[in-house]
């Protein structure tokens, strides 16, 4: 029976889990494609210094440490998950220890250290979001359902943890009594770096019904909460544990202080400043369509790279701590820019599901980001920069911003004269064509 229990948690858990993240990839994929499949190898260094090394997180030591821990913990358990898995299908316990003998007990006990240190760590960091209140984690953008989610992930981490050594804490002293599961596997005890000493203190007087108990509490537990993790994940800003690799893969590898150009503003310029080109010729065959919108208005205006960043936000606030606007009390803050977008992306992507892809529901990215938040910015890259996951909120403001002027003929009062001077003088001052040059007569 527990076979079967477990086979059917086993493919209830990747089944959510699948179904999951088709829906964030069908978000995703809602944006404007961007081929950014060059310089192969330039992408994968990059994917493996920040996502995999996590270069970018040192610049904070303490906070990296802290985080390396966990990311180390969490990369390893998952070796010992193949073996749950299997013992779970099979009915067997521990079936990698005869054949890996001592490596096992090593591997065991690297991932028992590193739990420990992963408990005191999560509590070191609840400590910090909820006691210290660190001012980058205590902004006003989480309060809500972003700290909530915050402090939940870290409760499911303890937890998890907390199994772990009721499963090998109490598989030890069985084992000691020679009562365990693994009994068959030799004398004495497992030898695992922390059970070993931890689960004799624990639970050395309880009874072997009592034990058996708290194994296999351990065990379910475990199992459980890998599942609940996993397929909480998609719903919660820790989904950038997957999602670091591809975001960072597919970085912009511009230098940071180029932009885009749009196509058909580009070809128009081209054309103007061309003194062969005739104005009145119809257009080639094949020329591409008036595109449609200037800039971004709603999320289906981004780019699937700038979707996928959204996704990946870690939240960490690090973009905005660095932001000067933010810094200077400007409303401003890059992660609620990605916070914003991806709620909205959620929002967009169930609405066309439910409702089909012409729905509208009145509502538009500008109804989370305000115009105020958009030209706050100094397009400094101070943001991008600082990310951890190489996220790029600037873009996305930069496309807001081409919409509202392009498109809807916004912008602070005193951008007004300066683009009125451009248009009619070719200048940001108030000066004649003839006139610009006169300082040079003096």
């Amino acid at each position: 029976m527990s076979i079967v229990i477990f086979a059917l948690l086993l493919a209830a858990g990747f089944g959510f889990f699948i179904w999951n993240v088709r829906l964030v990839r069908q978000n995703i994929l809602l944006g404007i494609d961007v081929d950014r499949t060059d310089h192969l190898p330039e992408r994968f260094k990059v994917m493996t210094l920040i996502a995999l090394g996590q270069k970018k997180m040192f610049k904070r030591p303490v906070p990296a440490l802290l985080h390396l821990v966990i990311y180390a913990s969490f990369c390893i358990t998952q070796i010992e998950l193949i073996e749950i898995f299997v013992d779970g299908l099979i009915g067997s316990h521990r079936i990698f220890r005869p054949s890996l003998g001592g490596f096992y007990t090593f591997m065991i006990s690297l991932i028992e250290v590193l739990s420990l240190l992963t408990f005191f760590v999560t509590i070191a960091f609840l400590w910090r979001r909820n006691i210290l209140k660190v001012p980058r984690l205590s902004m006003k953008e989480l309060a809500g359902w972003a700290k909530t989610d915050a402090n939940l992930i870290l409760i499911f981490e303890l937890l998890l943890i907390t199994f772990i050594f009721m499963m090998n804490g109490a598989d030890e002293v069985l084992y000691r009594r020679g009562l365990s599961h693994a009994e068959n596997l030799g004398d004495g005890s497992f030898g695992f770096a922390v059970s070993s000493f931890l689960g004799p203190k624990l639970f050395g007087g309880m009874s072997e019904h009592g034990l058996h108990i708290v194994e296999r509490i351990g065990w379910w537990g475990h199992i459980c909460m890998v599942f609940t993790f996993m397929n909480y994940l998609p719903y919660s800003k820790h989904f950038h544990i997957l999602l670091a690799f591809p975001n960072t893969f597919y970085s912009n590898l511009w230098p940071k202080g180029r932009f885009t150009n749009l196509a058909s503003v580009t070809k128009e310029v081209q054309l103007m400043m061309d003194p062969n080109a005739d104005p009145f010729a119809a257009a080639p065959e094949g020329t591409d369509a008036a595109p449609s919108r200037f800039g971004a208005r709603d999320v289906n205006d981004l780019t699937w790279k700038n979707l996928l960043d959204a996704y990946t936000c870690t939240e960490c606030g690090r973009c905005t701590a660095n932001c000067p606007a933010n810094i200077t009390g400007k409303l401003l803050s890059p992660r609620k820019i990605m916070m914003d977008t991806r709620d909205r992306l959620v929002e967009y992507g169930n609405n066309i599901r439910q409702h089909g892809k012409d729905y509208d529901d009145g509502k538009s990215l500008l109804s989370y980001i305000t115009e105020e938040e958009i030209w706050a910015c100094t397009s400094c890259n101070a943001c991008t920069e600082a990310c951890p996951v190489n996220i790029d909120p600037l873009s996305i403001i930069i496309d807001l911003r081409r919409y509202l002027v392009m498109e809807e003929s916004k912008m602070p009062v005193e951008l007004t004269g300066m683009l009125t001077n451009i248009e009619n003088n070719g200048a940001p001052w108030q000066f004649s064509q003839a006139d610009r040059i006169n300082w040079r007569d003096e």
